[in-house]
């Protein structure tokens, strides 16, 4: 698995298309993406949204690293860093933003390749 996080509207997206030659037809949102579709997918953009969508419907999101990489190991996951920053009022946006750190955070302990993009330049910040 390979993880790139940053802020949004850093390039994020267009970095993965070039370092990994993905055409967008291989790119699936997060946003409009089923539960079963991210254990399936060669990459996900917006990957903190499908986790949103999760947490308002109620998904099993439990234990979703390990089965992540036993299942679709190869997938890269295309995600905005939401940490930063004040700390949202709204008890639903506090409880998402804490679980898509904590899916990330284990996440990145079990990818091969962890990248921050941050003005369309790609970091690597974790090469397993």
């Amino acid at each position: 698995m390979k993880l790139i996080i940053g802020g949004a509207f850093q390039g994020k997206k267009e970095y993965a298309k070039q370092q990994f030659q993905i055409s967008q037809e291989k790119m699936l949102d997060g946003a409009e993406a089923s539960y079963e579709a991210l254990f399936q997918c060669t990459c996900m953009f917006h990957f903190h949204e499908w986790i949103k969508r999760g947490l308002q419907e109620n998904w099993n999101l439990e234990h979703l690293g390990e089965r992540l990489a036993l299942e679709n190991p190869q997938v890269i996951l295309i995600t905005n860093e939401l940490g930063y920053g004040v700390v949202p009022v709204d008890a639903f946006d506090r409880k998402y933003r804490e679980t898509t750190g904590r899916i990330c955070t284990d996440l990145a302990a079990r990818c091969s390749q962890v990248i921050r993009v941050s003005c369309g330049l790609g970091m690597v910040i974790q090469d397993a």
